[in-house]
């Protein structure tokens, strides 16, 4: 058997979470979701908001060209140019600029995946409400490779389709999508292609290297560790010149990305914090250390606890994902767990309250599923915590349930 990874450290001997103010009290196995932010980036962003509040007359004027720095450090995290890069609050935030400038297209149709982020589908949906049109859904087998799950994208796309969204990496299914083969296909056939990343930036080391996309969203403050409402928008074709940002602000006469840097007076330090997360991490570990970790805990997550339930219910809980992600794995729940998003929420705000346990649960095609996510901060013991106390307990919330039935 594979040995489990030697936890990080911190270069004074302390444990990699020491890093961090996660609340010792419960483990913490969900950073995929929310993301959780190191000291030293919380001190930078607070430093900054004190900086804001001492003097906001000043601030305010100058706050552009600070943006424009903080966006061309996010840029060269990416290795895309700066010019090319603007800052949003999130992906979804994203995505509904796009929506939003896209010309109107009278019975036009959206391409989505059922794999899709429920928001950002809902974006997309009411985009074809606005046409008159209507969204097409491809359905893609979990474990389907890059060329069948490409196919079955490109399936859906006929001569009314206005914008395929296409994820990365999908959010509740923890897998890649072939983002690579559906855009030189969406680019040959002129239809734009808008790529939601979400998950992507810091899981890998240059994720939008020979990509042909119109818009992509990538989150930094999921694991790039940025404070929460930092994220990168890249636009590479035309498109680029139609993309306004949600508030019109002074700079809506600029060009893309300029026009992005001046949003009135929201609060913009997560945006000016973000490199500071990008480099903690690279300057303690560096990121491609980091990736190899998550990736080699993820193995020792998924196996240790795919095997408790397995002993338990004596049905195997390996899951077949056929694009698997690094630091993003999937084991099967036990028949009744999770069988929809509603249900999955629910059984994620148990394990908290009940087990003391920051997790995620997902559904698809109406199977439950535990969503491992790792980060530098994890060890093995958290998994190994988890195959022990929690696992039994799962299980007999699912015996509770089918007794129910």
């Amino acid at each position: 058997m594979i040995p489990a990874p030697r936890p990080l450290l911190l270069p004074d001997g302390r444990p990699a979470a020491a890093a961090w103010s996660l609340d010792p009290a419960m483990r913490h196995l969900n950073h995929g979701s929310f993301g959780a932010v190191p000291l030293a980036a919380q001190r930078e962003q607070q430093r900054l908001r004190e900086e804001m509040d001492r003097a906001p007359v000043v601030w305010f004027p100058g706050l552009p060209g600070r943006v424009a720095a903080a966006r061309a450090a996010v840029a060269g995290f990416l290795r895309v140019p700066a010019g090319d890069l603007a800052l949003v609050p999130n992906a979804s935030a994203g995505a509904s600029v796009v929506y939003g400038s896209l010309p109107h297209r009278p019975g036009g149709e959206v391409v989505v995946t059922d794999h899709g982020y429920g928001a950002v589908t809902m974006g997309a949906e009411r985009l074809a409400r606005r046409w008159g049109g209507a969204v097409r859904t491809a359905r893609v087998p979990l474990d389907a490779g890059p060329e069948e799950a490409a196919a079955a994208v490109l399936a859906e796309v006929t001569d009314r389709t206005g914008l395929i969204v296409l994820d990365h990496i999908t959010s509740a299914t923890a897998r890649w999508m072939p983002v690579g083969a559906v855009g030189a296909a969406a680019r040959e056939r002129g239809v734009p292609l808008l790529i939601d990343g979400a998950h992507v930036p810091g899981l890998a080391e240059d994720p939008l290297d020979g990509l042909q996309f119109d818009v992509w969203v990538g989150n930094l403050h999921k694991f790039g560790c940025a404070p929460r409402g930092a994220s990168a928008l890249v636009a590479r074709s035309g498109l680029r010149t139609l993309l306004h940002p949600l508030i019109d602000s002074w700079a809506a006469r600029e060009s893309f990305p300029e026009r992005f840097d001046t949003q009135g007076t929201v609060d913009a330090t997560s945006y000016l914090a973000a490199p500071a997360a990008l480099d903690f991490v690279e300057r303690t570990w560096g990121w491609p250390a980091a990736r190899d970790y998550l990736g080699e805990l993820a193995d020792h997550a998924e196996r240790v606890i795919g095997e408790a339930f397995a002993e338990i219910t004596g049905e195997s809980a390996a899951v077949d994902v056929g694009m698997p992600v690094n630091a993003l794995r999937l084991v099967r729940l036990p028949d009744g767990l999770a069988p929809d998003r509603l249900a999955a929420d629910a059984l994620r705000d148990r394990v908290a309250a009940e087990l003391g346990v920051e997790a995620a649960f997902t559904s698809f095609g109406g199977t439950g599923y535990f969503r491992l996510s790792t980060h530098v901060y994890n060890t093995p013991a958290d998994y190994e915590d988890f195959a022990e106390r929690c696992v039994p307990a799962l299980a007999a919330w699912a015996g509770e349930g089918a007794a129910a039935r």
